[in-house]
């Protein structure tokens, strides 16, 4: 087996990461792994396929032992005690990862995934950022001469990294000739160049996994972090990975997947934007009862989404692992107090519900929001100096039965399809597309924050709405290919006024053909980043 990197110097300083040491870690990681991991995403395709058969899920039979045993996971180190705020954002440029150190969250999800285009230098800079920081040199000067650094007056965020997912592949690193594994090359990289750092911080490798499936997806990560561990010789267990349950498979098995990754494993984490993603596309073709409402009209209080969360939380808490919730897409804008006042309120509401519901922390999108949130969970907490607690482990919910009919209840969320909606869809697709190929993969888009999740839904959407010949409720069109290319039409050439010719012929333009062509295809395509991912180059 041989590994060849296209473009060794993508960016200043990209040997630092790319030495043969840690290519040979990658390599190692692949020839053991990669194989298993294809194997599961063609069990996604088959258990896909039987679900489109039965418009059903349900919970695992030959796992009840597992949900019925008494088993929790292991206990949290110190640093990931409390992480009642949660600061979300990608690791690139060092302007944004000094941000998220420095903005007084516990946690900086720091985002390799979702909210990063993985361009080759984005991938490679994203690594250095986080090894500088590890070290605490980060450092970044403007070119109006303005510095940033990271603060000495407070603790920073603790970091947890994402890596992508299982489906992403990195095509910048070939082994025998294929595109590695996008998820070990995250994974990897970090973990040989940081993992040992951290440790000496008194901190830890610590990880978000995104977008699983199934317990068997957990169970692979656990042996790469049982390999990885001994690979560098540094203790068993000091890798910690809290999992995003965005996906409506995995809801079915959060218990198994906490228990493939018990040694491991500190929490689940609530993530509500791809979770929708996933019921869309998985229920695509089950008729209309499964056709959400605009997303905009789609709460966290509909019964479908409660049941959800509800789940999660129990689940976790019975097993001693933390309930983190989900991302408040509204964000501040320092120019309009209007707006910035409207943005408070929506989050207050909606981390008072999780706080209440005990949850043990949750995210923010923009530093400006993380005392609101920490506000919130210091009500229900109170201060671990005074006498407060630093989570709410002790909250069980043995009052919560979930059961799979309500976890699918997607017409429980009520509401309509509109012909505002479905324009709205697609000019964020388009939108969020062409920032995406710019090479940023988190942006505001009418002062919410849009990733690669939104973006998702929105396409989806779409789809969905033309295989079922959706009526809008507000002019009473069928959702047709023929409506649809119209619409888009308008909303593309706004982008051109929008954004002006250049920008518009290089980004949003080819954004345009691809969401026309993955909108209007008759077979579904799984993930918008992976067509989108053979435009960045």
């Amino acid at each position: 087996m041989a590994i060849t990197v296209t473009d060794p110097q993508p960016i200043d300083r990209a040997e630092e990461i790319l030495t043969p040491k840690a290519l040979a870690f990658i390599e190692e990681l692949h020839q053991r792994f990669a194989g298993t991991r294809n194997e599961l995403l063609e069990a996604r395709k088959a258990k896909r396929q039987k679900v489109a058969e039965t418009s059903r899920l349900d919970f695992l039979p030959e796992t009840r032992e597992i949900r019925d045993g008494d088993w929790k996971v292991a206990e949290a180190p110190a640093a990931l005690q409390d992480r009642r705020v949660e600061m979300t954002g990608p690791a690139t440029p060092a302007k944004m990862a000094i941000n998220a150190l420095n903005s007084g969250a516990k946690v900086w999800l720091a985002d390799l995934e979702d909210a990063s285009t993985p361009t080759w230098p984005n991938v490679i800079d994203a690594i250095l950022n986080l090894r500088d920081a590890a070290q605490g040199t980060l450092s970044y000067t403007s070119p109006e001469g303005k510095e940033y650094r990271l603060r000495t007056d407070a603790p920073l965020a603790v970091v947890v990294a994402r890596p992508r997912g299982w489906h992403m592949e990195e095509s910048h690193l070939l082994i025998d000739g294929e595109p590695a594994v996008g998820a070990l090359v995250d994974f990897g990289l970090h973990f040989f160049h940081i993992a040992k750092q951290l440790l000496l911080n008194g901190h830890g490798p610590y990880y978000y996994l995104p977008k699983m499936e199934s317990h068997l997806e957990a169970r692979l990560w656990n042996e790469v972090f049982v390999f990885a561990q001994d690979f560098l010789g540094i203790p068993q267990g000091s890798v910690r990975a809290t999992v995003l349950i965005e996906t409506i498979p995995a809801a079915f098995e959060m218990d198994e997947i906490l228990y493939e990754l018990r040694d491991h494993a500190s929490g689940l984490n609530a993530g509500r934007w791809d979770y929708l993603f996933s019921i869309i596309k998985y229920f695509r073709d089950a008729g209309e009862e499964f056709v959400l409402p605009d997303r905009a009209t789609v709460a966290m209080t509909a019964p479908f989404m409660r049941a959800y969360t509800e789940l999660l939380v129990k689940t976790c808490h019975k097993r001693g692992a933390f309930a983190m919730g989900g991302m408040a897409a509204v964000i501040p804008n320092r120019k309009q107090p209007d707006v910035t006042a409207a943005a408070f309120d929506k989050v207050r509401a909606d981390k008072t519900r999780e706080a209440n519901d005990g949850f043990d922390g949750s995210w923010v999108a923009h530093p400006d929001l993380v005392p609101t949130c920490r506000e919130v969970f210091d009500s229900v907490l109170g201060d671990p100096a005074n006498g407060g607690k630093k989570n709410q482990l002790d909250k069980q919910r043995p009052e919560v039965n979930v059961t799979a009919e309500q976890l699918i209840d997607v017409a429980s969320a009520g509401g309509t399809v509109t012909e505002a909606g479905l324009r709205l869809n697609l000019y964020v697709a388009v939108a969020y597309t062409g920032v995406w190929i710019s090479g940023s993969g988190a942006v505001a888009i009418h002062n919410l924050m849009e990733d690669a999740a939104t973006a998702e839904i929105s396409r989806s959407q779409v789809w969905q709405q033309i295989r079922n010949k959706s009526v809008l409720a507000d002019t009473g069109n069928t959702v047709t290919r023929e409506l649809v290319t119209r619409i888009l039409g308008e909303e593309t050439e706004r982008l051109r006024i929008e954004f002006g010719d250049e920008n518009f012929t290089k980004y949003y333009e080819p954004a345009s053909k691809l969401i026309e062509d993955i909108c209007l295809s008759d077979d579904y395509t799984d993930f918008l980043t992976t067509p989108a991912y053979e435009l960045v180059g």
